[in-house]
């Protein structure tokens, strides 16, 4: 299989993106692609049971340096994803790559910069990104 980068996967979903041309249709495609990424989960752990998810109130010390206390940071994830469950739910990332491609290509908005602006913005930032 060739190796593709974002710019060219934004060029061919727009070339495909037929059907669902517009804006509110994109949108609403998007959203519904995202929610089929959360129901994926949700499906591995309530109906297959190969992962679960045990959430609590995070805590750690004070004195901990950030990087210290990302460490130390639970996911609330335990087990891992069997194939069938893995499979499901990368074919809905995908779905919901190929709508945001859409609604970039839509926009007029290079998905590629957006990347690599990001990427410097948290690479700049680090830990300090989403606080």
């Amino acid at each position: 299989m060739a190796e593709i980068d974002q710019g060219t996967f934004q060029q061919t979903v727009s070339e495909y993106l037929i059907r669902h041309r517009s804006i509110l249709d994109v949108q609403s495609k998007l959203t519904e692609a995202a929610a089929r990424v959360n129901r994926a989960i949700a499906k591995s752990v309530t109906s297959c049971g190969c992962i679960e998810i045990s959430a609590s109130r995070q805590r750690f010390p004070s004195e901990l340096s950030l990087t210290e206390v990302r460490d130390l940071m639970k996911t609330h994830v335990d087990g891992k994803l069997c194939d069938r469950c893995r499979e499901v739910l990368e074919t809905e990332i995908g779905s919901a790559l190929f709508y945001l491609a859409a609604v970039a290509s839509l926009m007029a908005v290079d998905l590629e910069e957006i990347l690599k602006k990001e990427h410097a913005r948290v690479a700049t930032l680090g830990v300090f990104h989403l606080t």
